[in-house]
């Protein structure tokens, strides 16, 4: 079973987030970054399913030269090849561009499955992965719990995760598209025999002149402003005596917080 599993470097947790002057990005220098953790548990689930029916798992990466960290460190836990989709026109993608450079270098790949993670750490979005499998012509699935490979490996039963703690199986034929939700693996970590193989491995550079994207459509979403929430608190002591202390409480849980009717 060949599996690409797509991948995205976000900011790490830790990041100190500064705004540029323009109140629109967040200040590139000030970063650290790291995988994005639903894209953790599809490498993982690609890797188990891999061992289980053979193949090859190939990870495929949009953004500048440092994402080539991301595809290094999936090198080291078992990948065994990389795409880096790595141009200036890259820049500031929207979900859609992505998903169209996305396709563009997955379509040439002999694949039978491609995992996304869910949504990214940074903007969650949830829409790179389902546009991905439109653009592809493939069917999908979402929030992927669990997967079964049938018996001739040319369809699959997939378990997705609804609201209120509900559950739906679904089956569908192969290939096909998955987002993975975080949870649905324990994912393991490098070996050093897998960090020292990582060297070896091929990380092959795709361009937007290579995808024939020089022309491609314009951003179809604009951020116009970022902004830190305002943290508010306020104490409000509610005196007098309790049958009036509580109406004047109801009616500000009422009117005020509006958590009641």
């Amino acid at each position: 079973m060949n599996i690409v599993v797509c991948l995205k470097q976000v900011p790490s947790r830790e990041s100190i987030l500064r705004l540029d002057e323009a109140g629109r990005s967040i200040r590139e220098g000030d970063l650290s970054y790291d995988l994005n953790e639903p894209d953790v548990f599809a490498l993982e689930e690609a890797l188990r399913l891999r061992e289980k029916h053979g193949g090859e798992v190939v990870v495929c990466s949009l953004g500048p030269p440092r994402v080539q960290q991301v595809i290094k460190e999936a090198f080291a836990k078992g990948a065994d090849r990389g795409l880096h989709l790595d141009d200036p026109s890259f820049d500031g993608v929207d979900p859609f561009q992505t998903a169209q450079a996305l396709a563009g270098a997955i379509q040439g790949e002999k694949f039978d499955l491609i995992l996304t993670g869910l949504q990214s750490e940074d903007q969650g979005f949830a829409q790179t992965g389902v546009m991905l499998a439109e653009l592809l012509g493939i069917p999908h699935a979402t929030i992927v719990m669990e997967i079964q490979v049938a018996d001739d490996a040319l369809s699959i039963k997939v378990k997705r995760e609804l609201e209120g703690g509900w559950f739906q199986w679904v089956g569908m034929p192969l290939p096909g598209l998955l987002t993975i939700q975080s949870g649905i693996n324990q994912p393991r970590y490098a070996t050093l025999k897998g960090i020292m193989g990582a060297k070896k491995k091929e990380i092959r550079r795709v361009t937007a002149a290579d995808l024939d994207l020089t022309a491609s459509s314009p951003n179809r979403q604009r951020i116009e402003r970022i902004f830190f929430p305002v943290k508010a608190k306020a104490t409000v002591l509610i005196e007098g005596p309790p049958p009036e202390a509580a109406a004047r409480l109801v009616e500000k849980l009422r009117n005020e917080a509006k958590v009641i009717r």
